[in-house]
C-alpha cells in the first residue's frame, strides 16, 4: 500500500498553510480534504505535500510482522497495528484525495518520522496535544491519479 505524490521538483507557487490550537476533532489532513469536499462536491480533487508539527505530541502507528491470520474488522487492525504518542518536532509527507473518484483509493495517507532525541516515524493520525499543537505545511495539486493493482474483493475497514 503506498500513496505517492510525485513531481518535477522545480520552483512553482504552493499552498502553504500555518495554524495551532486545534479545536474540533478532525485532523489536520482531514480538516483540508474536508474543506475540498465542501467545495468541489463530487469532483476529485488531490493534494500532495510535506507538513511539519512544530509543537505538541503525535499519535502514529507502526505496522508489526503481517497477521498470520486474516484480519476482517477496524477491531482487529487497531490490536493488530503497533500504536505510540511521539514528541516533535515530527515532519510528514502526506497525500489526500477529495472523494474516492471509483478507484478503491484511501481518501487520505500520511507518514513522518521525528526528529526529537527519540527517533521515530510511522503513520500520522493526530495530534494529541490540540492546545499546543503548531502546524506548517506546504501542498500542491496533484494533476491526475493512477491506480495500480485494485484490488478484486475489497472492505471499508482499516481506512483510518
Amino acid at each position: 500500500l503506498g500513496n505517492l505524490f510525485l513531481s518535477e521538483g522545480k520552483p512553482g507557487k504552493v499552498l502553504k498553510i500555518c495554524c495551532k490550537n486545534r479545536t474540533g476533532s478532525k485532523n489536520f489532513v482531514s480538516c483540508m480534504r474536508e474543506t475540498l469536499v465542501d467545495h468541489y462536491g463530487e469532483q476529485a480533487v488531490g493534494m500532495g505535500g510535506v507538513f511539519k508539527i512544530l509543537s505538541g505530541k503525535v499519535k502514529i502507528h507502526v505496522m508489526p510482522d503481517f497477521s498470520p491470520c486474516p484480519i476482517t474488522s477496524d477491531a482487529e487492525v487497531n490490536q493488530w497495528l503497533k500504536f505510540y504518542e511521539v514528541p516533535t518536532p515530527f515532519t510528514v509527507l502526506s497525500t489526500f484525495i477529495s472523494r474516492d473518484p471509483g478507484l478503491d483509493l484511501r481518501v487520505e495517507h500520511s507518514h513522518g518520522w521525528g526528529e526529537a532525541e527519540v527517533s521515530s516515524g510511522g503513520h500520522y493520525h493526530y495530534d494529541t496535544t490540540p492546545q499546543q499543537v503548531q502546524y506548517l505545511g506546504y501542498y500542491n495539486l496533484a494533476d491526475f491519479i493512477y491506480r495500480l493493482d485494485k484490488p478484486v474483493d475489497t472492505h471499508t475497514f482499516g481506512r483510518d
